[in-house]
């Protein structure tokens, strides 16, 4: 699976769109978001997981990697094997709290560097746990997405000792907490170009209408020459 090189003094890595930038190549990602405090919000019925989003990728043969928080693979640990061991996904760490490693950041609570690191192994327990590895090639991929898209040079130090690349974007959707998906889908079609790495949301309650924008994105996307890839196929190019 292609990383990237350590950053100066040995920093974390972050990548966010391919430097071979003439292939019309596009990441579509998504970030399968709990928080380790939902719990009780997922027992009285809140969805955190999008079982349509996943099915439509399917459907419509798109690649895709899924940054899972651990908390996310406990909770539906079902679906993060399903995910896991299908070879159209993969699965990258999104943490395991969705706590924050630089602060501020939306809001979300703060972890010190140690907490951060063990942060990240307690997700990759969790996906393990779950069964998230397919037993032909591993699934979750060395990559991380940092909560919120927050970072600094100390979360990148705190985060090194993982041997992990970073994965940010360059093209925002604007599903999280949006009502409309073609509004949705024209900020990403205005917003690809290629080797784009777009970020979009695995959680309903969060992220309603991500497959509904979905359907309309995919056949515009592949009307204008562009091919689906997973992050590491780009990261690779």
């Amino acid at each position: 699976v292609p990383t990237l090189a350590p950053g100066p003094g040995g920093l974390t890595p972050v990548f966010e769109r391919t430097r071979q930038r003439t292939e019309k190549t596009v990441a579509l990602t998504f970030d399968a978001d709990m928080t380790s405090d939902q719990g009780p919000r997922a027992a009285s019925g809140e969805h955190f997981d999008n079982p349509e989003l996943i099915a439509a990728l399917r459907r419509l043969k798109v690649p895709s990697t899924v940054f899972m928080t651990g908390r996310w693979a406990e909770e539906y640990p079902d679906q993060a094997k399903a995910i896991g061991t299908d070879p159209g996904f993969e699965i990258a760490n999104h943490s395991y709290s969705h706590h924050a490693f630089k602060s501020p950041c939306y809001g979300l609570p703060a972890l010190d560097a140690a907490a951060a690191r063990a942060d990240v192994d307690r997700a990759f327990a969790a996906f393990k746990k779950a069964g998230a590895v397919n037993t032909v090639a591993v699934n979750t991929v060395p990559y991380f997405r940092f909560p919120g898209g927050c970072y600094d040079e100390q979360a990148l130090r705190a985060l090194a000792p993982a041997k992990v690349t970073a994965v940010q974007w360059d093209v925002v959707s604007g599903d999280a907490f949006a009502k409309d998906p073609d509004a949705v889908a024209e900020q990403v079609l205005a917003g690809v170009k290629p080797g784009s790495v777009v970020v979009m949301h695995c959680t309903h309650s969060a992220a309603p209408v991500t497959e509904q924008a979905v359907e309309k994105i995919v056949p515009e996307l592949r009307k204008r020459g562009y091919r689906f890839v997973k992050v590491s196929e780009l990261m690779g190019k």
